[in-house]
């Protein structure tokens, strides 16, 4: 049974039926969908979602996540990039956050797709914030740089979890010495580029393993932090080990702040794209641009 501070809200606005039927529309995917996430209705009633790209079917074999999987991938939608950025057009959105599953099956990882849809999103929507939650692409790169090159706001790759739960929670080929060495290598090739990721708690780590990955984050030059709690999907996936009250949240945000991160959003319902995270990042990114 679920903690009290853990209730979540129905997903039945009238704002959220329509999002979801031009998204649907278009053959396009969120990520608060395959995902199910816990936010849903108060992202999209605000005229946020984050959409999934790349098609729904990932080649990874995480344990602890919703999103469908498979060996080969979905057909890749070459009208997508301009889909988005009409939608995003449509929307009038400030802000957007692109993510996909991974698809180790093709050559250049999904890498060059993820390029063309920001740079179709900008073309069209110059002013908006383009936040992108990319793959791993293995350790690759030059597949990075396809992505650093369109030249995002923000790019984001989570760690997901404590060195020690990494090789059984997510897939062997998503390594955590790897999304550190990710991170600081968007920022070798792009300084002017923010970084981001996100931790879920609540699946056996300890106080300490968190505040080491913590610590690991900051030191790969990781601007933003997002700390959630884990919530099991379905009855295959990973169990719940803790419900991790909210001061305890609290606490957390309190040493990211004093480690030196951007900002920390920590809570029960925080998820790598959270909308109050958005805001401050948007303030950030908006000033610092303006300032040179």
């Amino acid at each position: 049974m679920l903690p009290e501070w853990l209730s979540i809200r129905p997903a039945s606005t009238e704002k959220y039926a329509y999002i979801k039927g031009r998204v649907n529309g278009l053959g396009l995917h969120t990520v608060c969908v395959e995902a199910k996430c816990p936010n849903i209705t108060e992202c999209w009633s605000g005229g946020t979602a984050t959409f999934m790209i790349l098609g729904d079917l990932c080649t990874r074999g995480c344990t602890f996540c919703a999103v469908g999987k498979s060996a080969r991938g979905s057909a890749i939608d070459k009208q997508e990039p301009a889909k988005l950025a009409a939608l995003i057009k449509e929307w009038g959105l400030s802000y957007v956050v692109i993510t996909s599953v991974a698809r180790d099956d093709l050559a250049d990882q999904g890498s060059l797709h993820f390029a063309e849809c920001i740079r179709a999103i900008k073309g069209a929507c110059p002013d908006t914030i383009v936040e992108v939650l990319i793959p791993d692409f293995q350790g690759r790169e030059e597949l990075l740089k396809n992505v650093v090159d369109a030249r995002p706001d923000v790019i984001g790759n989570n760690i997901e979890t404590v060195e020690r739960l990494s090789d059984s929670i997510r897939d062997r080929r998503a390594d955590y010495r790897q999304t550190l060495s990710l991170l600081r290598n968007v920022k070798s090739m792009d300084k002017r580029i923010y970084t981001k990721s996100a931790l879920m708690l609540g699946m056996g780590e300890s106080h300490d393993e968190v505040l080491k990955s913590m610590n690991d984050l900051k030191a790969a030059g990781v601007d933003f932090l997002a700390i959630g709690q884990y919530l099991k999907p379905a009855g295959h996936h990973v169990s719940v080990s803790e419900y991790i009250r909210p001061e305890v949240f609290e606490d957390y945000r309190k040493e990211g702040m004093r480690l030196g991160f951007r900002y920390v959003a920590s809570g029960p319902f925080v998820r790598s794209s959270y909308r109050a995270g958005e805001h401050f990042i948007s303030s950030v990114v908006r000033n610092e641009t303006a300032h040179g």
